[in-house]
């Protein structure tokens, strides 16, 4: 059988012809090392002319499109076209990436610069907006973005003389930027009478304000500060495409094809013109080509470069200017098809529908021949003696040239459409012609090309033909997917494939036959692939597609989906693929792209010695062995994994999707909220103990804190659990599944990931419990694996989204440093190295990768492995390059740096878990044994079984099984820690004895759940087939198990507590002895689940038993016999009730009937609502009813109650439903949606909730999270001073007071921009105090007019005046200068007059300005930077920051242009702007405030979310943002000693709020305590010391 592995040789990229110069610009710059850098494809180039090499960068994926050079000329910025483009920052020395910034533009992005420090880089995106984005880009961090034009922007630039500005230009517009905080502010260029208004194309800065750009008329229009100064007319014949300016001056290029030189002051030099050359094959240039055209200039000293449209590129020497060098050349614009090569020379030949035939010389990299045809080429063939070179044509004729001088043979035209493929016979006496009319003519070379036969078999154009080798058959492929055979040469095809079985092929070319079946993947079009070449003496096949893959397979490759290695370079199609004569190179040509690429063949003897020379480094992988059919030979998973991999954890609905239903519910329910409704019960309950440990698909995720407790987690819930007191404490933070936690270094933090839409990473201290750190919005459907770095300054994290994102985080700030696409299979395992923490490796499905920061993003590369292994586990050894990591077949993988060294086979079946020690390692694998090793993995140093014969007496519980499978494992104080898949934690001395710990269910859901009625015990049954009794006195511990024959589903205990009945998944129920767990007795009566099972009261003479096909069988326990059977129900049964007397059940159904009973017989009966509720019921476990109507929530649809539980005391309700709440109702719950208690701790559905006979404690059980959880009861009163969780409903009611007249007008206003809202005059352009303006006549002499101090900044007239008065006669328009403002916005503000300077100043507001009172002199001075009216204002109380004010600005979209919200932060004396913070927002400011150190400024919106937003205004970064409240916000302030907890009121709220990292978690104020207090509206806040 053939070998089914990926090919043992390689390609390598040796030169590619061409240079990318249609629609890019300035994309050609000489690096520091006078090598020259463009780009071509998908791949950056760096040509070093003297001694005629390339290098190349392979970082992208896809078409580049823009460059940029850093100051320093050693760094270069290329940016790419895409669905996600990114931009790479790359060394032009080095080829290896240094930066990616990425996850800011879509389609593509046009240009780039680099400011004059190179800190900075400037990119624009090729979306509608055309956005602009500045970036810090060695963090990967954008600094500020903002809507660039409504049109295309084809230049932009850094003024490199004023800092913090930039210029744009493009179609009809030039814009002048401004960067100030995070806000980019555009001012247009005012064309106003010297010149056009017209498409700028290009733009260099000068000294002084000067701006110099290239018109599309060829004019040079120079600019000073944002007005048009004068122009140059005329500078080039049509537009100027790339401007340069270097230490001399500056070079522009144009369309007409000359470069000109210009001195500083822009006056000319001279200059270049290329046509003028006899080196641009002027002649050749057929009638369609539009002569030379410049797009690219750099000048250098005494060297110029310059790229045109039909990439070549020139080199010129100023002082020998007319003799321009050629140093590289390429096809035109327009597809490139035909590809032939030389049969014994190492000559390539193209043809392209720019009409040119060009041969290449392989070994000099170079084009020696170029010849222009009539008509656009479509293939070519070379005759077997290399005399004859035949060329098929677009219009349905060929050509025959002579290679030697490129003179025509003969033309012949027998058809009208194109000519897709042409083949020389072997034997050379025959030349066979394929058209897309669907027939293959047969032409004799001897006799001058005449026809001499016809194949006409296919319905389909011709796309593939081969010879076979003595020139008696030919084979086609056609468009159809149809492979036929002829005979030569009449044409005649061959239908008996018996005489085909001998034929042996001269080439192989085709795409079909059983040959080349392995270059499909398993489910493709069969179109994709255009072009396959094979090479029968080395056995291999290269393929090319539209996808720009190279594929290099092996030949034969017979079953459908092969291995391959793929390389990446061309970034759209391949239209053709061809070995060389000699096998040494691979040719391949680009359509879209018209570039040659010339690869190396690495054989596979050679390719050993060439794995010391490091990869070189791509993002597609390339050169990875890959297939897309990866089940093929991968050896079996083991079961455990299969598993795992198969779990999404996908949830119907997310806990963060509530906000959004409880809204669309509450439209229905209106007329409910105004009901005077039940208040929330006076009682609570606080989680005291957890029996669980979630092992069943988690590892690694159990460790010891600094202080000895351990840390762990199940449900919902962290867990610290301290052995000495067997007590636990809870991090309730996270609200759905806990999937990963990790450790930091000095193990005092602990970080956890959990399941949600955009789920979050918390880190919290497992002293306190308090969140120090909350990272969100990056993930999607979960986190599934952590790691600290060593220094624990960096989090790295992995999403279960279908790219396994990997995030770095610097997780204190909350910052996201930078992320990537990880892998397609399931990630397992992430670890930062801890010797250099910009390093990583991840483990998972059938893989491992090697991963390192750069920039904002992470390059990856896969360890080479023979064949691919699943890896669970993975740690770093005891030096930086040393990884060793634990298979799914219990083998150890010793890896130094990506190359795997050995292996070592450590457990039968899969190591799940891995642990680094001072001096050697710990795993822990499926087969439950604990093995200690040395720190090579040379010798196993001891090996403990996990058994229940060694068992301590001390132990919370019993052992299940022996040697149950291991999921984690750590060590600390003397002890291994081990957890397992059942569920257990357990401590291993290191002397031998075990002791249980923790111990909960094992996989699978718990739904059966039962109180014993007179002890502190439980019992509980699962799906897991155990029935488990456990202790529920501080004791917490399992008492007895039992394995059942099936999982089951409920359980009770008789009255007397001395019998336990079961009932299970098959329909057959046990009652077993209390104690011993032993049989009574055992029915098997129904086929559907038992779903409900219950004694009657009093002496337990009958039970009842519920099943799931909607019976409920009443059996006398005593004679073992069904006395009756209850019909009549519609749907599976859900719960069942006896009343007190036990003559009476209640049963519910899952189509929410509730049914009534007569026991023992099952007569149905009907009882009016009145009675129901004077009935005594016995238990009430009910969730229909009046007297329960109030525990379903508005959006019943999703939530179901699951369970309920009235305590004995008659007072309240616990239910539990499908999200994971526990919550607590006064009984009885009548009326709609009563207000409760709420409690999050489990995951997902709550099955099951029962109060102890003593209602101390309630117990609830969480189906699919295996918990069981004890909550202890606290009755009301004892809990002022508690936290308890909120108090909340579903629907805010209106019952709580009216508002005062002056607040409910103030909600309703709704600012909308003043500006936009007026039509008094037509408003375009920028608001006439944004521009520049000259000084004023009295203010250049300095005279100030009375004693009034001159205004900070006067209001030019408006633009558009000076536009329209064209034609008018012109009269000088004085400037206005403010003098004085009448009036304070007090109507709609608050809290917006402050004094300053210890009382000297007054500062308020209105309109949109920011006036200063001295009251001294009464003077006013103002701040006029605002575009809009200021609703808010602040002053910095911090002694470092005096002065400082922040105010906030009405706005409307939240796009961050220019009309969006802002908050201004500037100096109350000098007037100047500190930073401008653009609002990502809709709406207005309504309320800004600094923080204690003065460092942090909180903002509140007026969007309809009322976002809240902590910024460090110095560095105009957001740090954190969130949704405030439905309701308006009126006042938001930090407390006066704090960084991080601020108090937001507003309407009927009031929020404590605490930064944590980049997060913001709040609380609601609680009333509860005080009798009848009402939340009212609340308006202002104040700080009071705690006494």
């Amino acid at each position: 059988m053939a070998d089914r592995t990926a090919p043992n040789c390689h390609l390598r990229l040796e030169w590619v012809y061409g240079y990318r110069g249609h629609q890019c610009r300035n994309n050609l710059y000489y690096t520091a090392a006078k090598e020259i850098v463009y780009f071509v494809a998908g791949v950056g180039v760096v040509y070093n002319t003297r001694e005629h090499k390339q290098k190349f960068y392979l970082g992208h994926n896809d078409d580049i499109i823009s460059l940029a050079l850093h100051p320093e000329r050693v760094l270069v910025a290329t940016g790419q076209v895409g669905k996600e483009p990114y931009i790479c920052v790359w060394d032009s020395y080095t080829v290896q990436t240094v930066s990616i910034l990425k996850d800011v533009h879509t389609h593509g992005i046009a240009c780039l610069a680099f400011d004059l420090e190179g800190q900075c880089l400037v990119s624009v995106g090729l979306d509608s907006k055309n956005t602009i984005c500045v970036w810090d880009w060695r963090r990967g961090k954008v600094l500020a973005a903002a809507p660039g034009h409504t049109d295309r922007i084809f230049d932009i630039s850094w003024d490199l003389y004023q800092p913090n500005k930039l210029v744009s230009c493009g179609v009809k517009h030039i814009k002048f930027w401004s960067l100030c905080g995070n806000a980019l502010t555009p001012k247009r260029g005012v064309f106003g009478k010297t010149g056009d208004l017209q498409t700028i194309l290009c733009l260099a800065c000068a000294k002084d304000e000067v701006t110099y750009s290239g018109a599309l008329n060829g004019d040079i229009y120079v600019w000073k500060g944002i007005n048009l100064m004068r122009t140059i007319q005329g500078a080039h014949g049509s537009g100027i495409f790339s401007m340069n300016a270097c230490e001399e001056g500056f070079a522009t290029g144009g369309r007409d094809g000359s470069v000109r030189l210009w001195d500083l002051n822009f006056k000319p030099i001279t200059v270049i013109d290329l046509r003028e050359t006899d080196q641009g094959y002027k002649v050749a240039r057929g009638e369609n080509s539009r002569g030379l055209s410049v797009r690219s200039v750099c000048w250098r000293g005494d060297h110029i470069l310059v790229g045109t449209q039909d990439s070549e590129i020139f080199e010129v020497v100023v002082h020998d200017r007319n003799k321009p060098f050629l140093i590289m050349q390429g096809h035109c614009e327009g597809e490139l098809w035909a590809l032939a090569v030389h049969p014994t020379k190492p000559l390539a030949m193209t043809g392209s529908d720019d009409r040119s035939v060009r041969i290449w010389s392989l070994i000099d990299h170079a084009l020696i021949a170029r010849c222009n045809m009539e008509e656009p080429i479509r293939c070519a063939a070379v005759s077997t003696d290399g005399i004859h070179l035949a060329l098929g044509m677009k219009d349905g004729s060929f050509t025959v040239l002579r290679v030697r001088d490129m003179t025509e043979v003969v033309h012949v035209k027998d058809r009208k459409e194109a000519i897709h493929e042409l083949k020389y016979s072997p034997d050379g006496a025959h030349l066979a012609v394929g058209s897309n009319e669907n027939t293959v003519d047969i032409y004799g070379v001897v006799q001058r090309y005449k026809k001499v036969g016809e194949c006409i078999g296919s319905n389909s154009f011709i796309t593939h033909m081969d010879w076979s080798t003595d020139s008696k058959y030919l084979q086609t492929n056609d468009g159809s997917g149809r492979r036929l055979f002829y005979r030569m040469p009449s044409g005649k095809e061959v239908t008996n494939r018996e005489e085909l079985k001998l034929v042996q092929w001269a080439s192989w070319t085709c795409v079909l036959g059983p040959e080349v079946n392995g270059i499909w993947p398993k489910y493709s079009d069969i179109n994709d692939i255009n072009s396959v070449d094979a090479n029968f003496n080395n056995q291999v096949l290269v393929t090319a597609d539209d996808y720009g893959l190279v594929k290099l397979m092996r030949y034969p490759c017979i079953r459908k989906g092969a291995k391959f290695r793929k390389y990446l370079g061309h970034s759209a199609h391949i239209t053709n693929v061809r070995w060389s004569h000699d096998y040494q190179w691979v040719i391949t040509i680009g359509g879209a792209d018209h570039s040659v690429f010339q690869w190396k063949f690495i054989p596979e003897r050679k390719s050993k010695e060439a794995l010391h020379i490091a990869p070189q480094e791509t993002l597609a992988d390339s050169n990875s062995e890959e297939s897309d059919s990866d089940q093929s030979d991968v050896p079996e998973m083991d079961s455990e994994i299969e598993q795992e991999t198969q779990l999404t954890y996908r949830r119907q609905v997310y806990k963060e999707d509530l906000p959004q239903l409880k809204e669309q519910c509450k439209e229905k329910h209106r007329a409910t909220a105004m009901k005077k409704r039940e208040r929330a019960p006076g009682n609570g309950i606080k989680l005291h103990f957890i029996h669980g440990y979630r092992g069943y698909d988690c590892r690694s995720n159990l460790f010891y804190t600094q202080t000895g407790e351990i840390v762990y987690h199940v449900a919902a819930v962290g867990v610290v659990y301290n052995r000495q007191q067997n007590t636990q404490r809870f991090y309730m933070g996270h609200d759905d599944d806990i999937l990963c936690l990790a450790i930091h270094p000095l193990k005092d933090y602990v970080a956890t990931g959990q399941v949600g839409r955009d789920s979050s990473v918390h880190i919290w201290d497992t002293e306190t419990l308090k969140p120090m750190s909350v990272l969100k919005g990056f993930h999607q459907l979960g986190v599934c694996a952590l790691d600290f770095s060593a220094d624990g300054k960096r989090l790295a994290s992995v999403g279960l989204d279908d790219n396994h994102t990997i995030v770095l985080w610097d997780w204190r700030k909350g910052e996201k440093l930078s992320a990537m696409r990880g892998s397609k299979d399931k990630i397992f395992v992430v670890k930062i190295n801890p010797y250099l923490p910009d390093k990583l490796i991840t483990a998972g499905v059938k893989h491992m990768k090697f991963w390192h920061k750069a920039g904002g993003g992470l390059i990856g590369r896969k360890g080479n492995m023979g064949k691919t292994e699943t890896m669970m586990c993975a740690v770093y050894g005891w030096s930086e390059e040393m990884v060793f990591s634990g298979t799914c077949t219990g083998d150890i993988c010793i890896w130094r740096d990506m190359f795997l060294m050995k292996t070592v086979k450590a457990h039968d079946g899969p190591v799940f878990s891995m642990h680094a020690l001072e001096k050697g390692f710990v795993t822990g694998g499926k087969d439950g044994i604990v093995a200690l090793w040395d720190d090579t993995f040379e010798r196993c140093l001891k090996t403990y079984a996990i058994k229940r014969a060694v068992l301590a007496p001390g132990s919370k519980g019993l052992l299940l099984e022996d040697n149950p499978s291991i999921r984690a494992i750590s060590l600390g104080h003397g002890h291994i820690l081990v957890g397992t898949k059942n569920g257990e934690i357990l401590e291993v001395d290191k002397s031998g004895p075990i002791t249980l710990l923790v111990q909960g269910h094992m996989e699978g859901e718990v739904w059966g759940l039962a109180t014993h009625p007179h002890l502190p015990l439980c019992a509980t049954v699962s799906d897991d087939k155990t029935l488990r009794i456990w202790d529920l006195s501080p004791s917490h511990c399992m008492l007895a198990v039992r394995k059942l024959r099936k999982g089951g589903r409920c359980c009770c205990f008789s009255p007397d507590g001395k019998a336990l009945a079961v009932g299970l998944n098959d329909g057959s129920f046990l009652i077993v002895n209390a104690d011993t767990l032993e049989d009574l007795v055992s029915f098997h009566h129904r086929k559907d689940i038992i779903s409900d099972i219950r004694f009657s009261p009093g002496a337990g003479k009958y039970l009842a038993v519920a099943s799931g096909d909607s019976f409920v069988d009443i059996y006398n326990v005593m004679s073992s016999k069904r006395v009756g059977v209850c019909k009549g129900c519609l749907s599976y049964i859900t719960h069942l009730d006896w009343d007190k007397r036990a003559k009476l059940l209640q049963v519910n159904t899952a189509a929410k009937e509730q049914f009534f009973f007569e026991a023992p017989r099952g007569k149905r009966q009907t009882i009016p609502a009145s009675e129901v509720e004077k009935i005594d019921w016995s238990t009430w476990t009910c969730v229909l009813g009046p007297s329960v109507e109030g525990v379903w929530p508005v959006i019943s649809e999703v939530a179901e109650v699951t369970a309920a539980c009235l305590s004995n005391d008659r007072r309240v309700l616990a239910t539990g439903d499908d999200l994971g709440y526990i919550k607590l109702f006064r009984y009885p719950v009548k009326g709609k949606y009563a207000k409760f208690k709420r409690y999050v701790a489990h995951s997902t559905h709550v099955t099951n909730v029962r109060w102890t006979h003593d209602d101390s404690l309630l117990v609830t059980v969480g189906g699919g999270d295996t918990c069981l959880m004890i909550w202890a009861h606290e009755p009301g009163g004892l809990r002022e001073f508690k936290l308890c969780d909120s108090e909340e409903s579903d629907i805010e009611s209106e019952d709580d007071g009216g508002y005062d007249s002056d607040v409910t007008r103030e909600n309703e206003i709704n600012y909308t921009i003043k500006a936009l809202s007026t039509n008094m005059r037509p408003m375009t352009g920028v608001k006439p105090h944004l521009q520049m303006k000259e000084p004023s006549i009295d203010e250049r002499q300095g005279v100030v007019r009375g004693s009034r101090p001159p205004v900070s900044r006067a209001l030019p007239q408006p633009e558009k005046l000076q536009t329209n008065n064209v034609g008018k006669k012109k009269r000088p328009i004085e400037d206005l200068v403010l003098e004085l403002v009448f009036g304070y916005r007090g109507n709609d503000c608050r809290n917006n007059v402050h004094y300053l300077n210890e009382g000297a100043d007054i500062i308020y507001h209105t309109a949109s300005v920011g006036i200063v009172l001295n009251l001294t002199t009464s003077c006013q001075s103002f701040y006029v930077e605002h575009s809009d009216d200021i609703l808010c204002l602040t002053i910095n109380q911090h002694p470092k920051f005096p002065n400082v004010v922040a105010t906030g600005q009405v706005g409307d979209t939240g796009d961050m242009s220019a009309t969006s919200p802002s908050i201004h932060v500037w100096d109350a004396m000098t007037k100047q702007t500190l930073s401008v913070l653009r609002c990502f927002h809709s709406g207005s400011v309504c309320s800004v405030s600094f923080s204690a150190t003065g460092r942090l400024l909180l903002s509140v919106g007026l969007d309809p979310e009322h976002t809240v937003t902590i910024w460090k205004w110095q560095e105009g970064a957001k740090v954190a943002s969130r949704v405030g409240h439905t309701q308006r916000i009126f006042v938001a302030e930090f407390r006066p000693d704090s960084d991080t907890h601020f108090v937001s009121v507003g309407i009927k709220h009031v929020r404590f709020w605490t930064l944590a990292g980049r997060a913001l978690l709040s609380k609601k104020g609680v009333l509860s305590s005080i009798e009848d207090a009402r939340m009212q509206t609340m308006l202002s806040v104040a700080f009071g010391a705690v006494p």
